[in-house]
C-alpha cells in the first residue's frame, strides 16, 4: 500500500477538483481510517447496525483538519467504492461538523468523469433533498449509543468555502 500523502498531491482545488482516497464504502458499518504514523488502513472500530454511512468516506491527501486527521470527503456515487481506490473528484460543497475532537469538516465531492448521469450533479443544490437528510442525520447522531451529544451538524457551505476549508488544512499539513 503506498503511503498516500507522499505519492498524492491534494488536486486542483482552486479550479475545483481534489484527489480524494476512499476510507469506507458506502453502507458500511464498518470505521476504516488512514493511519498516516503507518500508512496503512486500520479497522477503527466497527459501528451499529443502524447507522452505515450514507455515501462513500475518504480523505484528501496532504491535508490537516482541526481534529487532527487528514480532511474528510464524503464521495456522492450510485455504489460503493472499495477501501484504498483513490479518485480525482469535483468538488460539490461542505458540510460543517464538529465532534469531540473539535472541527471535523466534510468536502462533498462527485467523481471527476461520471458518465451515468452525464456529469449531472454541479453543485449541492443537484443533490436530493432527502440525502442530504440523510447525511446530516448521520452525523448528527452516530455516536448517540455510546457518547450522546458528542456531534453537532453546524450547516452546508458552498464550493467556494470547500475551497477555504480545503487551502486551511493545507497549510495545517506543512506546518505538520
Amino acid at each position: 500500500m503506498p503511503d498516500f500523502n507522499k505519492v498524492l498531491q491534494p488536486g486542483d482545488y482552486q479550479n475545483g477538483t481534489v484527489n480524494t482516497v476512499v476510507e469506507i464504502p458506502m453502507g458500511s458499518t464498518m470505521k476504516i481510517e488512514w493511519d498516516r504514523n503507518h500508512a496503512a488502513f486500520v479497522l477503527d472500530r466497527v459501528e451499529p447496525q443502524i447507522f452505515p454511512k450514507p455515501t462513500n468516506y475518504g480523505f484528501i491527501p496532504q491535508t490537516l483538519d482541526e481534529d487532527g486527521d487528514e480532511l474528510d470527503t464524503l464521495i456522492i456515487t450510485e455504489s460503493p467504492l472499495t477501501t484504498g481506490v483513490w479518485l480525482e473528484a469535483h468538488i460539490i460543497g461542505i458540510l460543517n461538523f464538529q465532534d469531540e475532537k473539535g472541527m471535523d469538516h466534510k468536502v462533498i465531492c462527485v467523481p471527476a468523469d461520471e458518465r451515468n448521469t452525464g456529469d449531472a450533479i454541479k453543485s449541492l443544490d443537484d443533490l436530493s433533498p432527502r440525502l442530504k437528510e440523510k447525511i446530516e442525520y448521520h452525523f448528527a447522531h452516530y455516536k448517540d449509543l455510546y457518547q450522546p451529544g458528542a456531534t453537532k451538524v453546524l450547516g452546508w457551505g458552498d464550493t467556494e468555502a470547500a475551497k477555504q476549508t480545503i487551502a486551511e488544512c493545507i497549510e495545517r499539513f506543512k506546518k505538520g
